[in-house]
């Protein structure tokens, strides 16, 4: 009885965090989405995006219709949130799992990103995979269920590495905080500490197991389909545009030219100022077939990108690192959702690859959706006030508890967790790639839930801080 009420609060969980999907008529797509869909149907895998997110679409659709895909995102959401609250608050009913996520329903854009059928819906999971892997009250099969989703979470979109990598780091700073704490250990106890399961100071191995096993999927995926263990073969081309567009590599280009024989020499002087322009604008530089020939343009451009990019950075290091901070402080702040809403480019991107590879009932359904009527962002607009209300507060609440409850190990080390992966993925996403809303909303609705939990546990007799008279052997738990 009680397994069957938890699976039916996890089920009707995924049911409110895909309401947009429902209330549109169809998953929200995004123009990459025609991309990625293509992945797993074509013997290519794309120049720009690992190869991923496109068969774990393929996994559920066959063909038939993406709304299974929606579906699956949705529980693997609501799964990852109630195993949350297990750990945070022992003893948490099913009710309560379902009651938030009706909350974050309304007033984070959480069903908005679990609605979108991109890698951002593995956003903020990357951060409460880690987390649980690291302090998480989980069995044994449970740990192996988060660290094949945080997995593929970490490997499903290149920015997910240094997300990771950040939140991993902080995990190790707290071990290491806690060691020194209490005396560094000897090193016999140091290795029954990395053996042990979860305890009150957190678990490395099994966080950097889900990171390595991520960069083992994108060496051997790429290895297999373009014959290079990289892994990322042409991600030199996103560094490239993004110091061009921030200035450092229009100045090297005009201070090496011609001399350098470089293929970009050819556009000195007529580089965009704007990262997003030199990738994408059918007139730049990497489309100009009388540049490339027949040659695919960012491919060709992928090994002088190599050269130029750690060039750039040694000609220009302080204002590389300034223009990198700017953009970060900027991506950090931009938590709209509402790019993410609009038709744009979808008849173009991915309306042909419906056509080609899914039944007419699929191309009427999604013609038929507010989406592609050009509705959907008119819906969702009002809901950003209340976002941003929401986050502040959020915010506020999660920093308090960084700053007041460090006794509480779990539920500290939670907050901390979730600044960490805001901060990362502001640098990952803002300074690496470019500012754009929907790279920080896609996560920064995680900051709702350290003082959401706290509450819960505060109306069940202060759970969590009865943890801290636990032991480590005491806080393990068997599956729910």
């Amino acid at each position: 009885m009680v397994i069957a009420s938890i699976i039916a609060s996890i089920i009707a969980g995924a049911v409110l965090l895909i309401w947009p999907a429902l209330w549109n008529g169809y998953p929200l797509l995004f123009s990459d989405t025609g991309g990625l869909i293509e992945m797993s149907l074509e013997p290519t895998m794309g120049w720009d995006k690992p190869w991923i997110y496109g068969p774990f679409l393929h996994l559920f659709h066959w063909r038939h219709t993406l709304w299974p895909c929606v579906s699956a995102q949705g529980l693997i959401v609501s799964h990852v949130l109630w195993l949350v609250a297990r750990t945070l608050v022992p003893g948490v009913r099913a009710w309560s799992h379902v009651a938030l996520c009706a909350l974050l329903s309304g007033v984070s854009a959480a069903p908005w990103f679990a609605a979108l059928l991109m890698p951002d819906v593995f956003t903020a999971p990357v951060v409460l995979c880690l987390f649980l892997l690291g302090f998480g009250r989980i069995s044994g099969r449970e740990a192996v269920w988060v660290g094949v989703v945080g997995t593929v979470a970490i490997a499903s979109h290149l920015a997910h590495l240094i997300l990771a990598a950040g939140v991993i780091g902080m995990i190790g700073l707290m071990r290491v905080w806690r060691w020194l704490g209490r005396g560094a250990p000897s090193p016999l106890v140091a290795a029954g500490l990395l053996r042990q399961g979860a305890r009150n100071d957190g678990v490395l191995w099994r966080p950097v197991f889900a990171l390595v096993g991520a960069v083992g999927l994108l060496l051997v995926t790429n290895w297999v389909g373009l014959g290079r263990p990289a892994i990322s073969p042409n991600g030199s081309v996103f560094a490239l545009a993004r110091l061009i567009g921030d200035g450092p590599g229009r100045d090297y280009i005009d201070r090496v030219c011609p001399e350098a024989k470089l293929t970009l020499c050819a556009w000195q002087g007529r580089l965009a100022h704007d990262s997003d322009t030199f990738l994408w604008a059918p007139q730049g530089p990497l489309w100009d077939r009388g540049l490339w020939g027949d040659e695919f343009g960012p491919v060709a451009l992928a090994p002088e990108a190599a050269r130029l990019v750690p060039a750039i950075i040694a000609a220009y290091p302080l204002q590389t690192a300034m223009a990198a901070l700017r953009n970060a402080a900027r991506q950090f702040v931009l938590v709209a959702v509402g790019d993410a809403l609009v038709p744009d480019y979808l008849d173009d991107a991915v309306l042909p690859k419906l056509m080609l590879y899914f039944p007419a009932d699929e191309v009427r359904r999604y013609r038929a959706s507010r989406q592609h009527r050009g509705m959907l962002a008119d819906d969702g607009r009002p809901f950003t006030p209340l976002h941003i209300v929401c986050l502040l507060m959020g915010g506020a609440g999660t920093a308090w508890i960084v700053l007041t409850r460090w006794r509480e190990r779990t539920l500290w080390a939670f907050a901390a967790l979730v600044l960490t992966g805001l901060a990362a993925n502001a640098v990952a996403t803002g300074a690496l790639s470019a500012p754009h809303d929907r790279y920080q909303a896609r996560i920064a609705w995680l900051v709702l839930l350290p003082p959401l939990y706290a509450a819960m546990a505060g109306t069940m007799g202060g759970a969590i801080g009865a943890r801290r008279a636990t032991s480590s052997g005491d806080i393990r738990t068997s599956a729910s």
